[in-house]
């Protein structure tokens, strides 16, 4: 394997030199990001003559100094770069687990899952890494034990053509869920890791920022996913081969009544429709456990509202509204555009989704209520 180890660090200079003398243990192939230091790092790094060293008088944040990392050893040719802090909390033996992690998935993007003690799980860090695995795990769709660890393996071939947009602590985060979403396997070791007593400790992770700016990635990634990734990975997966397997497993050979498969359907429509975008298969998912329906149905009806037929929903909406409240199919246009603008138009919206979603989870809930009662009345004569 050709690969190397990216160390980002800023004004680390009491843990940075063994760091870096512990990596050397174990590989010559280091790369140093000095992202700005203004304590004595730069003086601590001439004394290694061994090492690449990356230097800018600008902080601007460890995403930054692990792109420009991953440029310069995509430069070099290497093609896997691991990462590791420079705050001592990791240990540099744990590289070898990646080295052999690798081998076996060498495509993957391997995180070190810190082997975190009671009671920094206690700690605001604690709540934050399980913040970030809960919504990792909607986003992405499995489970990371530990999306917030530093010690990771990278696959720079798999990564080199994607742009990623952050630049702080975020990026770690970032690099997960895009990597997920464009198919790169991402999967964990266990790890060892250090805390020092409270004092000692050196972090430059600002809790009230850093968890600002993580929680306003996820909830972009949130919206990418409920209205882009889900949505077209679900159509890839209803490929022709899948639709009749799909039929026969939740329809024609489905244990529940036809009165709970139509309820779901109806429940599915209805949810996809109404006017709570971003929100929708949350609540649907929610009311079909209340429910106790068949949550895949639920599920898949809620896809009436996949992007393509975003706009036509929205349309009909407006549409249903203004036959409601008797008005014309035109915006009603203020001008300039005021309060009263936005009002009268979303409130007529707003009327015409409901209705609209009534309207239509009726028909649909119509139509597959016959078609279970003919399939299975069918069925009954065979046998």
């Amino acid at each position: 394997m050709n690969w190397c180890v990216v160390i980002p660090t800023y004004n680390n200079e009491k843990t940075l030199e063994n760091v870096v003398k512990d990596v050397l243990a174990i590989t010559g192939d280091i790369i140093v990001v000095n992202d700005g230091s203004t304590d004595s790092s730069p003086l601590i790094l001439k004394k290694f003559s061994n090492i690449r060293v990356l230097s800018y008088e600008q902080n601007q944040g460890k995403g930054y100094a692990l792109k420009k990392g991953f440029e310069l050893a995509i430069k070099e040719g290497y093609q896997y770069a691991i990462t590791i802090d420079s705050d001592g909390q990791h240990y540099a033996k744990d590289i070898a687990a990646f080295i052999e992690k690798s081998k076996d998935l060498p495509d993957a993007l391997i995180v070190g899952s810190r082997q975190l003690p009671r009671e920094r799980l206690r700690q605001g860090s604690g709540f934050a890494n399980r913040f970030s695995n809960f919504w990792f795990k909607f986003i992405a769709g499995f489970t990371l034990p530990d999306t917030q660890s530093g010690f990771r393996l990278y696959p720079l071939s798999r990564l080199k053509d994607i742009h990623f947009y952050t630049r702080k602590y975020e990026f770690e985060l970032e690099v997960l869920v895009r990597s997920a979403w464009r198919g790169i396997p991402v999967t964990s070791i266990p790890i060892s890791v250090f805390y020092p007593p409270r004092e000692e400790r050196i972090s430059h992770y600002r809790p009230v920022k850093d968890f600002v700016r993580i929680s306003l990635l996820y909830t972009v990634f949130f919206f990418v996913a409920v209205f882009y990734i889900k949505p077209f990975s679900f159509l890839k997966y209803l490929k022709k081969e899948n639709i009749k397997g799909f039929f026969n497993r939740h329809i024609l050979h489905s244990e529940d009544s036809t009165a709970k498969i139509t309820l779901s359907v109806m429940l599915g429509v209805f949810m996809g429709i109404a006017p709570i975008w971003g929100y929708q298969l949350i609540t649907a998912i929610s009311l079909a456990y209340l429910l106790r329906l068949n949550k895949f149905l639920v599920i898949v009806a809620a896809q009436i509202s996949i992007p393509p037929l975003i706009p036509v929903i929205l349309y009909l909406s407006f549409v249903t509204g203004s036959i409601v409240m008797g008005r014309g199919t035109h915006l009603i246009v203020v001008s300039p555009v005021t309060f009263a603008f936005v009002k009268n138009n979303l409130f007529q919206y707003i009327i015409g989704s409901i209705t609209l979603a009534v309207i239509l989870s009726l028909f649909f809930g119509l139509i597959m209520y016959f078609l279970m009662k003919m399939i299975r009345k069918n069925r009954v004569n065979i046998h």
